[in-house]
């Protein structure tokens, strides 16, 4: 089913999947004393902000259901105009007055700088400015990616690891990052693909996809690498540079033959890790996270 999906469908899974213990966390901002909810998108580093509440600002309107029938009609005239910004909207879960969740319009930054752009109002001008501060440090990671790993380091440091470990967690990052930008050269751009591939190479070393992996740590969605020991990060990063490297070499050409390269990447890690487990006498993968 999942590979029927688009890439937006893919990434919008990712996100309604969030824990809702963290949803709660995400407290709205306040643009002039107004609330605005948001949610987190991890995997694209996004926030995602709630289209009512903006259009409520914009046209100053305090009853909800005004907000919400402006922007129905908004939608079908910018539908009629065949605007791409409806499109690029998302529905997505956000906590409501009475506390509860309910389906929400959302968009990123870009989406709705266009969404202010198609609303007459006043409040225009310095709603930009203020959407512009709230993503500048997002903006400024892009610019200086220093600024994304010192707030990755910080991050684990107040979640409570070690130095050797987040330093083992920070390399694993890189590696991933040459071991997609390695797929890209050989054609898979699919989201759907790179889990297929990435479940290829985990469950050659581990003997366990993803989720059972996930299972195994007792994890439902956090993520798995942050949940690893340095041992199993090493054997990982193993199994994903020689997947890179073998990629380099045989230069595969479709889906199926890099699915090949990436079982042959993951053998290499399980062997070292049956080598290492007769050495130690004791088995690596740890149920705990």
């Amino acid at each position: 089913m999942l590979g029927k999906q688009s890439r937006k469908s893919f990434d919008k899974i990712s996100i309604m999947k969030t824990n809702k213990k963290n949803l709660k966390k995400i407290k709205p901002i306040i643009f002039q004393e107004k609330e605005v909810r948001r949610i987190w998108d991890e995997k694209k580093e996004e926030w995602y902000f709630s289209v009512i509440d903006i259009v409520s600002i914009l046209t100053e309107q305090i009853d909800f259901k005004k907000a919400k029938s402006y922007w129905t009609t908004l939608k079908k005239r910018l539908k009629d105009e065949g605007s791409q910004l409806v499109t690029d909207c998302d529905q997505l879960k956000l906590k409501s007055a009475d506390g509860k969740f309910y389906l929400t319009d959302v968009a990123d930054t870009r989406t709705i700088f266009r969404l202010v752009q198609s609303i007459p109002s006043k409040k225009a001008e310095p709603f930009k400015l203020w959407l512009a501060k709230v993503g500048n440090e997002r903006i400024n990671e892009i610019y200086d990616p220093e600024i994304a790993i010192n707030r990755a380091i910080k991050t684990y440091q107040r979640k409570g690891y070690d130095e050797k470990w987040i330093n083992q967690r920070l390399k694993s990052i890189e590696i991933r990052k040459e071991l997609t930008d390695e797929w890209n050269k050989r054609g898979v751009t699919k989201d759907v693909e790179y889990a297929i591939l990435t479940n290829e190479i985990l469950k050659s070393w581990s003997e366990m996809n993803t989720q059972e992996y996930k299972k195994f740590k007792g994890l439902k969605k956090d993520s798995l690498k942050d949940n690893m020991t340095n041992l199993e990060l090493v054997l990982n990063m193993l199994a994903e540079t020689s997947t890179t490297e073998i990629s380099k070499t045989e230069k595969p050409q479709n889906f199926n033959e890099n699915k090949k390269v990436a079982k042959k990447g993951g053998t290499i890690a399980k062997k070292a890790k049956i080598e290492l487990e007769k050495k130690l006498k004791r088995k690596i993968l740890k149920g705990k996270n």
